[in-house]
């Protein structure tokens, strides 16, 4: 639903001048270089965009669904690769925390993700599960306070990037699909966390996407 008509317009005017003053101009700069350009980013922070639908009490704009949808028509207006450096953080990055992240968790990371001072990533496609997410093979064995992983995850979006993964993890393998699989907030800083090289792409350049490989990662349970 849409809260606030008057509000709403005044952040669609808002980004629909960006879009139209800032990013299109550029467009072609991120095309060539395969890099959106840091003062942009710094932009794209200061208008709040990194947490567009992060709740208001972690830093957020806690804007509702349907806002979401008209802000998403204003973004589309320009290169895909703006929308998908803020898309992890408002979406699949920050959405299992604020479902089912415990109070501390939340209070870490989700105003950290709405100010744009770290990016999130969602680690769930593999090499041998891609549209079939539930066969996933990465592994999180528990180990006294920790979960061991080990595992690779393909064409994660903005892990170059990343300040922090949700990772999708088989921590019971005697149930099969996905009632075995557990999701994991890391550090990206974690060691035994490497990534593989960025995914040349026909198209979306500025976008980046590349393997995430967990080799004995330690995670605190």
């Amino acid at each position: 639903m849409i809260r606030d008509e008057g509000m709403l317009e005044q952040l669609l005017s808002t980004i629909r001048n960006f879009v139209k003053n800032e990013l299109i101009p550029r467009e072609h700069e991120v095309a060539e270089a395969d890099k959106i350009p840091e003062d942009l980013i710094q932009k794209m922070r200061e208008l709040g965009l990194f947490g567009l639908t992060i709740p208001e009490e972690y830093g957020g704009l806690g804007i509702t669904m349907e806002e979401e949808v008209r802000v998403a028509f204003e973004l589309g207006q320009t290169s895909p690769a703006f929308r998908s450096l803020i898309g992890t953080n408002n979406g699949i990055g920050a959405s299992g925390l604020i479902i089912d992240g415990t109070e501390e968790q939340k209070q870490y990371y989700l105003p950290r993700f709405a100010k744009g001072e770290i990016i999130g990533s969602f680690c769930l496609t593999e090499p041998e599960s891609g549209s079939d997410a539930a066969s996933l093979r990465t592994t999180a064995l528990k180990d006294d306070d920790f979960y061991i992983l080990n595992g690779t995850k393909r064409f994660i979006t903005n892990a170059p990037h990343a300040g922090a993964f949700t990772v999708m993890a088989r921590t019971n393998s005697e149930i099969k699909g996905a009632g075995g699989i557990s999701a994991f907030i890391i550090d990206s800083k974690t060691p035994g966390i490497s990534l593989g090289k960025r995914d040349q792409k026909m198209g979306q350049k500025g976008a980046h996407t590349c393997d995430v490989i967990f080799e004995n990662c330690r995670v605190p349970a």
